[in-house]
């Protein structure tokens, strides 16, 4: 069972990679999103302290991290899609 609030807190100690989120069933598209945002936010302060030779980190991380979110968006658009009506009016 994944612990929701420390995901929130820390997405990589509770996930090895943001194809884990994606995967995961015990989360709802929102959890996803949300785990995923605070993950993306985590990964552009190490590359702010990366920059500024601070710590060394996984560069490839922000753009798995942008991926799986762009993923949930484009499933989200399908739905959009899949539920709206096929003209302007609503008619069909």
């Amino acid at each position: 069972m994944i612990d929701i609030d420390k995901a929130l807190l820390d997405p990589a100690s509770v996930f090895k990679t943001p194809e884990e989120v994606l995967t995961s069933d015990e989360l709802s598209r929102k959890q996803k999103i949300e785990i995923l945002r605070r993950w993306e936010y985590d990964a552009r302060e190490l590359q702010v302290a990366e920059e500024e030779n601070m710590i060394g980190t996984n560069s490839d991380i922000l753009g798995e991290i942008m991926r799986a979110l762009l993923s949930l968006d484009e499933e989200s658009e399908m739905e959009r899609l899949e539920h709206s009506p096929s003209s302007k009016q609503g008619g069909e």
